[in-house]
């Protein structure tokens, strides 16, 4: 027996070692080298300040910015440690429920706005953390912000169009607008 178990805790031992440390430690170094600004987190920094990450969404609530998609992660939105969609099914009341009152929101928010909600406003994703709206989605929020903000809707189109991301190599994705970046652009403008 003693033949049996000596080998197979010095393997256990051995691959705890490289598979818990070793390799750990090489991804890291390569990513840090390779790709320092993902590798740190992708933070945005305004004024010496860190102000969120281009990776991980945030909850904007104010009418006079652009809400990202909604967050199904608790016990807060867009809680990081708490990664995962609802799990809710497309016969789930609870899932009905809540894309009901998100568009009685998004319509309270914007009471002249009567275009079809985009679904990304109203339904969360796998991860609950999309820092990423579609293009429609944006532009479906620019009457309000405008507004809001005593913007023509022209100018705040134009940011929109100034942040769309496009397909990743030109090929995969659908062209995307990054909340917080967009979020950031109408705050640099200091419109009220």
């Amino acid at each position: 027996m003693k033949a049996l178990i000596r080998p197979a805790a010095s393997l256990f031992v051995a691959l705890t070692v490289v598979t818990g440390v070793v390799y750990p430690l090489a991804v890291t170094g390569v990513a840090r080298a390779v790709f320092p600004q993902q590798a740190a987190g992708s933070l945005v920094v305004e004024n010496g300040q860190t102000v969120g990450s281009s990776l991980i969404g945030q909850n904007f609530t104010d009418p006079k910015f652009f809400w990202g998609r909604p967050s199904a992660t608790s016990p807060m939105a867009y809680n990081g440690q708490g990664s995962g969609g609802s799990n809710l099914g497309p016969l789930n009341p609870a899932l009905t429920d809540a894309i009901k009152s998100r568009i009685d929101a998004l319509r309270a928010a914007d009471p002249g706005n009567e275009a079809p909600v985009p679904v990304d406003l109203v339904t969360s994703s796998a991860s609950g953390l999309d820092p990423e709206i579609s293009v429609a989605a944006a532009e479906y929020q620019v009457a309000r912000v405008a507004r809001l903000r005593h913007l023509p809707p022209e100018v705040v189109e134009g940011i929109v169009a100034r942040h769309v991301r496009g397909r990743l190599v030109g090929l995969l994705g659908e062209p995307r607008v990054n909340v917080l970046d967009l979020n950031l652009a109408l705050r640099r403008m200091g419109a009220s």
